[in-house]
């Protein structure tokens, strides 16, 4: 049977007529809206200790500190009002209250402006206490609006905040249910690309579930989650950075991947426009490569995330099926130099289909949108199924698209990669795979010691 939906005022009623639940609110770039709600269904002298807003950047300064960025709709100032906030409500009504579960709600949002030069995103969080006197949890997001109408979007701010303290409440035991209760009532009108559960409460959650939630629930297109399996935001990460992105299934991270990683990387960063400093690589794990005889497994995403986790790599989830679906997300990230790793079967297959789709004479219009000026696609070789060396090079195309092949070559937006170890690519992670799965030794031989040992640990 399918868990009932409530609508946003039922959902805050059912919070303000009960006894246990009492916090605040402290707004900023939206109106008051969250707290609007509460207000609006009656009751809410039973949950609300206190609502404040300080729009201006000197007043809020003085009672939350300065951001050194200069930012104010970002994480860390969301975590300053959430500190404030909440350890006032414990200094001055623990001892009143002492059967309370305390909540501090907060919010740092920049919603469209008049000109359209904002497109509307913000920082939501809410810090609470599933039973009296315990230390709290959070429950963190970043929300990208998409409505077209600033009353609109201060509309779904209002709406997600009551779904954010609700599901903090009524979902916690059911983390993807949580997930999925964020866009009640929201849907096609907010991209929720980060979301972090934690606390003590939640110490046994591996909060990379969560991105998976996300992307498997079209909450968002992209999640990211960093080297320590710690969620984190891909703007804020990628933000003006030279960035390079490796998919693969990873199943599992082989030798050769490491080679993929490094000599991809290198070769990128060797670019005279390139400052390695201000350059990222991203292991890229899409919602189709999670897909094994038509499923899809939570523990075999988490193992594939440990391991390129073990090897050091930062992880974006996905539901970008193609690459220009992933390049138009990035674009909002303002990347100064993008590129791709592609191995040289996969480049084969993209430029087939492009080709075939295209004979209407959209060919140009096709590849063009694939390759901009600020893109790059690496091309690693590989063995085909007939045992023939394949690089960039010497790809088979199309006779029909052969003179355009031949120009994406000359003006170096298709590029081979040049040192790799050729004594790997031998190596096939499915015969891999397969003879962790009978039991075998060899595959050990083929795998870095940091994948042997996640593997072990799994088993």
């Amino acid at each position: 049977m399918r868990p009932q939906i409530y609508n946003p005022e039922q959902k805050a009623l059912q919070i303000n007529l009960d006894p246990k639940i009492y916090g605040t609110f402290s707004e900023i770039g939206a109106g008051q809206e969250v707290a609007r709600i509460f207000f609006q269904v009656g009751a809410a002298a039973g949950t609300i200790a206190k609502t404040m807003s300080a729009y201006d950047k000197t007043y809020s300064d003085e009672i939350y500190g300065k951001e050194e960025s200069g930012r104010y709709v970002c994480e860390s100032r969301l975590e300053k009002m959430l500190d404030h906030e909440y350890k006032l409500m414990v200094e001055r009504l623990q001892e009143e209250r002492p059967e309370s579960m305390f909540f501090a709600f907060a919010d740092t949002v920049a919603a469209i402006n008049y000109t359209r030069t904002i497109k509307g995103n913000g920082w939501l969080g809410v810090r609470f206490q599933l039973t009296p006197n315990s230390k709290p949890n959070d429950l963190i997001i970043h929300v990208k609006m998409l409505d077209n109408d600033n009353t609109l979007q201060q509309e779904a701010i209002g709406i997600l905040g009551v779904n954010m303290i609700y599901a903090a409440y009524n979902h916690h035991e059911k983390p993807e249910r949580l997930v999925k209760s964020m866009i009640d009532g929201l849907h096609g009108r907010v991209h929720i690309d980060v979301l972090k559960l934690t606390g003590p409460d939640f110490e046994d959650l591996d909060q990379r579930r969560l991105s998976l939630y996300l992307v498997n629930h079209g909450l968002t297109d992209v999640a990211m989650f960093d080297s320590n399996g710690q969620v984190v935001h891909a703007g804020e990460h990628f933000y003006k950075k030279n960035l390079m992105v490796v998919r693969g299934h990873y199943r599992p991270p082989t030798k050769v991947t490491l080679d993929v990683f490094e000599a991809a990387f290198k070769q990128f960063v060797a670019n005279d426009d390139i400052d390695e400093s201000k350059s990222k690589l991203v292991a890229e794990l899409t919602l189709e490569n999670l897909i094994v005889d038509g499923k899809q497994s939570e523990e075999d995403f988490l193992l594939r995330a440990k391991m390129l986790n073990a090897l050091g790599k930062n992880v974006i989830i996905s539901n970008c099926n193609n690459h220009q679906h992933l390049i138009n997300y990035l674009a909002d990230f303002k990347i100064t130099n993008l590129g791709l790793l592609i191995g040289a079967r996969e480049l084969r297959h993209i430029i087939n289909e492009k080709y075939l789709l295209n004979q209407d004479g959209r060919l140009l219009v096709a590849f063009g949108e694939l390759f901009n000026r600020n893109i790059t696609i690496y091309v690693y070789p590989a063995y085909d199924d007939d045992g023939r060396y394949l690089d960039a090079n010497t790809l088979p195309v199309p006779e029909g698209i052969k003179f355009l092949y031949k120009h994406l070559l000359d003006c170096n937006q298709i590029v081979p990669i040049k040192e790799f170890n050729k004594d790997l690519l031998s190596i096939k992670p499915m015969n891999v795979f397969q003879n962790i799965t009978d039991g075998g030794d060899e595959w050990k031989e083929s795998v870095p010691d940091e994948v042997i040992k996640t593997i072990l640990a799994q088993s």
